[in-house]
Formats: C-alpha cells, sequence, structure tokens
C-alpha cells in the first residue's frame, strides 16, 4: 500500500473511532459502487448518515470540507441513492456528513450535516 493511501486509511479509521464515540454506529466502510465509494455509512439513531472523510497535512491552505466540492456531493448523493436502493431501504431518512482528519496530530472535525442532497 502507498502512504497516501496508508494515510487515507489511517484517517478513516480515526474517523470512525470519533464518531462511535459520538454514538454513531457505524455500518459499513468503504462501499464501492461503478460511481465511486462512500468511506463510511453509519445509523444515528434512524438517521442513515453518511460520512466523507478528508485527510490533510498540517498547514493545508484550505479545510479538507472545501475539498467536497459541489460534483462530489452530488456524486455522495447519486451513491447514498443507490446503497439505500441495493439495500430495500425506502423512505430513509439520511444526512451527509464531512469528518476532517489532520494528518500528524490526528486533530479531528466533525461537520455534521455539512450539506444537503436537495441543493444537489
Amino acid at each position: 500500500m502507498d502512504q497516501r493511501r496508508a494515510a487515507g486509511a489511517d484517517a478513516e479509521r480515526r474517523a470512525a473511532q470519533a464518531l462511535e464515540r459520538g454514538g454513531l454506529r457505524i455500518v459499513e466502510r468503504n462501499v464501492r459502487f461503478r460511481g465511486g465509494e462512500i468511506d463510511l455509512v453509519c445509523r444515528d439513531g434512524e438517521a442513515w448518515v453518511f460520512v466523507e472523510v478528508k485527510a490533510r497535512r498540517p498547514g493545508w491552505d484550505v479545510g479538507a470540507a472545501a475539498a467536497v466540492s459541489w460534483q462530489k456531493q452530488r456524486r455522495l448523493v447519486q451513491l447514498a441513492q443507490l446503497y439505500l436502493k441495493s439495500r430495500g431501504l425506502r423512505d430513509a431518512r439520511c444526512r451527509f456528513d464531512v469528518v476532517e482528519v489532520t494528518l500528524g496530530d490526528g486533530a479531528l472535525r466533525h461537520l455534521v450535516s455539512a450539506f444537503d442532497a436537495s441543493s444537489r
């Protein structure tokens, strides 16, 4: 595994641990579909939570959440729809969170409802 992938896997592991400590239940990790991948699928009560994990080096000018462009948001919404459909989940409440992980110091920032499916 190359260094970048290893850093990404570590960031996802840290994010999952932090989300679990915060009360979310991790349902699946790295769910792949033809159009891309959902980093983490979680449950928060009755809501399905689709999480994008972004890792950045310290001193990066732009926050990791800013790297989730509107195109990426649209793709994540489409992937979430595929996920729900493939699991037979109709009329499920869902939200889209972003977890920023700073490499090196491991600082985390959880952005709840970072974007909305209806605006995509």
